[in-house]
């Protein structure tokens, strides 16, 4: 009989290939148009194209397994990871340019630096380095899963944050310069303030923040789970959401500048336009706009939930992703302008070239383009990280200047389908102000969660609709049944159906995001486990759910025997058929 400590290796550690599903061909709906004015800037919702707004087409689209946000390096390049585990370099159309190999999927979007070097990293625990013609510099193992994207410090030096609750700061030849372990899992992007103070949130319900050199100076406590990756305004502000349907303000020192409540849970990014708005999306569909001082400016209806991060475009366009698959376009007063429909889930940001492309990617893969639209705006924070290839800090003067003069002829540019906005404020609400000196500037981003966030983008990890999910009607015995049958092995690892094993052993899905899901009892805070989509349904790793607090296995004749407050579900499990047991002893102490 093999014992459970065999099968925990097995789950582990067990070889295997990464599941790759046939690529759907594209299916876009017309863009539908909007109002000329904002009926109320407190409510303004999608509708009808106002004079002298023609809304855009989608220009092309291919199946490119996408799955992190895309960078888009000076020239126009793009670079992403994808569900296959590869690192693409594709030219502005998407034609493929190289690609390297990873040791897994990844949905942390990949740092372009200037000198054109590449710093990806994916849920294999490891970082890679890579020259601009794809050729692996150096890679180095963490201690967990990385979904949250590293920042690139002004010094050159990176700042990674883990699953397995470290920060890790690194040089440029990935010898490690300090750790600070904060004991929770992180999905949140770290965010670099001009004095090198280090912003993340954790899945201990706390922003944090630290020295340059790793030093805790403040935690910040919220209600729940912090995944949002924070923002910064070029006073160093903080702005973040979180799981307790709150968007909270914290200054330098930590102190709290105001918070909001929202409908729903902010998972989302906020961004900060260069007209000092925080405008940021959650669950229960609403974009808001907030100024940075903390007065509510607009609110905008999407018809969805909103897990991406916003993006602002240079005449002050702001456009959203909702999980419905529709991108939507905002003016200035928070009316709306344009809505595109692709019938697709989209959960990270779009991302926009200095030249005026804007990509998005779609449930599944696939990434589309649309054409001759406006750069990205120069703020402080106007998309996920900020900078097109990614960077997550505040940029320096001449960084600045150098993205200005980047974006000035697209900028400018007459443009055919120019989305040229003539808004007229509503009376209800009072106006974003353009006379609001415009702060220095940098998803998915995402996010994711973007961005992300996190985490994000493609069938491992589309962002649920709801936090909790509804009620199952199996019974145990047929929960565990189907279980076992839908068991999948994803880079060594079995994976079984989230709902259906939650329901064999006992445990409630407490609330269920695009990252993880949590699992407890009633009454209790439950622990965080990740999760990633197949087809559009969550699956948990299998060691995870052995983990859990009480939780006792034994393998047997086919049989997994999980035994819980003294009822034990007998899942079938044919470990031989799903892997061989050829365990890599190098591999054992280091998971």
């Amino acid at each position: 009989m093999r014992t459970a400590t065999l099968l925990t290796s097995a789950v582990l550690y067990a070889p295997g290939t990464l599941a790759q599903s046939t690529p759907a061909p594209a299916t876009t709906a017309p863009a539908t148009t909007a109002p000329a004015t904002a009926a109320s800037a407190q409510n303004a919702s999608p509708g009808t194209t106002p004079p002298g707004i023609t809304p855009p087409k989608l220009s092309w689209s291919k199946e490119l397994r996408v799955l992190s946000p895309v960078t888009i390096s000076a020239n126009g390049d793009l670079t992403f990871i994808g569900s296959d585990g590869m690192v693409y370099r594709t030219d502005a159309r998407g034609q493929e340019k190289w690609s390297f190999k990873t040791g897994d999927m990844g949905r942390s979007q990949p740092l372009v630096l200037p000198n054109g070097n590449i710093l990806a990293a994916s849920y294999d625990d490891q970082v890679y380095f890579l020259d601009a013609s794809g050729k692996l510099l150096w890679k180095v193992k963490l201690d967990g899963d990385i979904y949250a994207t590293p920042a690139l410090r002004a010094d050159g030096t990176f700042i990674v944050n883990t699953a397995g609750g470290t920060v890790h700061a690194l040089n440029d030849q990935g010898k490690t310069l300090w750790t600070f372990k904060v004991g929770a899992p992180i999905y949140s992007s770290p965010a670099v303030a001009a004095d090198g103070t280090i912003y993340f949130g954790a899945q201990n319900n706390q922003l944090h923040a630290l020295t340059p050199d790793g030093k805790l100076k403040w935690t910040f406590s919220a209600k729940s789970l912090v995944f949002s990756s924070p923002a910064l305004d070029s006073a160093g502000n903080v702005y973040f959401g979180s799981s307790d349907r709150h968007i909270y303000s914290v200054d330098p020192s930590g102190k709290l500048r105001w918070d909001k409540t929202t409908g729903m849970f902010v998972n989302a990014s906020p961004i900060v336009t260069d007209n000092n708005l925080v405008v940021v999306g959650s669950y229960d569909g609403t974009v808001s706009a907030i100024n940075t001082t903390g007065e509510d400016e607009w609110k905008y209806k999407a018809n969805a939930a909103v897990a991406g991060s916003a993006t602002e475009l240079s005449d002050g366009t702001i456009v959203v992703p909702d999980l419905s698959g529709t991108l939507h376009a905002i003016g200035k007063a928070g009316q709306a302008l344009w809505t595109l429909p692709t019938g697709k889930k989209i959960d990270t940001g779009v991302s926009v070239s200095d030249s005026g492309v804007m990509y998005f990617t779609t449930e599944g893969g696939t990434l589309n383009a649309l054409e001759k639209t406006r750069p990205l705006a120069v703020g402080a924070w106007t998309s996920f990280r900020g900078h097109p290839q990614g960077w997550g800090r505040l940029l320096t003067t001449p960084e600045l200047e150098a993205r200005k003069q980047a974006t000035r002829a697209a900028a400018t540019a007459v443009l055919a389908q120019a989305p040229t906005q003539t808004p007229t404020p509503s009376p209800a609400a009072k106006p974003a102000s353009p006379t609001r000196p415009t702060p220095p500037v940098t998803p998915p981003a995402t996010g994711t969660t973007a961005g992300t966030t996190p985490p994000a983008q493609n069938k491992p990890a589309p962002s649920p609709q709801a936090s909790t999910p509804a009620a199952p009607s199996l019974t145990p015995e047929q929960a565990a049944a189907m279980t076992g049958q839908a068991a999948k092995v994803f880079a060594r690892q079995i994976y079984v159906p989230l709902t259906p094993a939650s329901v064999a052993t006992g445990w409630n899905v407490q609330s269920l995001t695009s990252m993880t899901a949590t699992l407890g009892l009633p009454g209790s805070a439950g622990t965080a486990v990740p999760v990633r989509y197949v087809a559009g349904q969550p699956y948990v790793r299998l060691a995870s759910l052995l983990g859990l607090p009480g939780t006792t296995a034994q393998y047997a004749r086919g049989t997994l025997s999980v035994t819980r407050a003294g009822k034990t579900a007998s899942i079938p499990l044919n470990v031989v058929t799903l892997l061989p047991f050829t365990i890599t002893p190098e591999y054992s102490t280091n998971q």
